[in-house]
């Protein structure tokens, strides 16, 4: 009984996907800032007119959360928080932390698949997805990639490792000269290697090493740990 137990935690951990709490946390984020970008809408959005366009780097915040590629409600779904009100996807939501502080445009990953809601079947869903290395159709494109400079890229770890999706998103875009800023929401298993991961799929970007990760049960006060990482990359 106890070898059991203790597989089944291992399994549990492996799977960094989402947090299983019925409660859903609400976000600290400060009230008095304006996003400059729509998020969620899996189109690129109008760069930011108000931005100093001498020598300030155009960035693009691609992210890929699983409650808005889910086949329930996002409330219903695992992995998500509130932010006044709205339920959002922990990758989301990190995702327009970082839009607000840099002037950058939002862009949802999305997928033909409709991802389980529920913990235990989206980790099989996942796990089997990895082991056939399949690529999940997307829906969304990137119109014109030429117009960014910077693309953060965000994602849930699962199995360790990238969702399938993120592979066929490298798949689709060449990011040659881009540079690529990882960011990732886990359940213990921090970056999981994705940042080389993610240099090996594009050899020709620079990839940041520096990437963050937030722990998901921690994602929603997570808004003071993302301006500080910002900072030290001069964002």
């Amino acid at each position: 009984m106890k070898r059991l137990l203790t597989l089944l935690l291992a399994s549990a951990l492996m799977f960094c996907a989402c947090g299983r709490s019925a409660e859903i946390p609400q976000t600290t984020r400060p009230e008095n800032t304006a996003a400059n970008a729509s998020a969620g809408t899996g189109e690129n959005t109008a760069p930011n007119d108000n931005a100093d366009e001498s020598d300030a780097p155009r960035i693009l915040v691609a992210y890929f959360a699983m409650a808005e590629n889910s086949e329930v409600d996002a409330v219903s779904s695992a992995s998500v928080l509130m932010d006044n009100g709205e339920a959002k996807g922990m990758s989301q939501y990190v995702a327009e932390c970082i839009a607000e502080m840099t002037g950058g445009d939002l862009f949802s990953i999305r997928t033909e698949t409709k991802y389980p809601g529920s913990y235990n079947p989206l980790a099989d869903y996942a796990k089997r997805e990895q082991d056939n290395d399949e690529r999940p159709v997307l829906t969304a494109h990137i119109d014109s990639l030429d117009d960014y400079d910077v693309i953060f890229v965000g994602y849930p770890i699962w199995w360790y490792t990238l969702p399938m999706a993120l592979f066929s998103f490298f798949d689709e875009y060449d990011f040659t000269g881009k540079t690529i800023i990882p960011f990732d929401t886990h359940f213990g298993s921090g970056r999981g290697g994705t940042p080389d991961v993610i240099a090996e799929l594009e050899p020709g970007a620079a990839v940041e090493k520096n990437s963050f990760a937030v722990n998901q049960t921690k994602a929603a006060d997570c808004w003071q740990d993302v301006a500080d990482w910002l900072g030290e990359l001069g964002y």
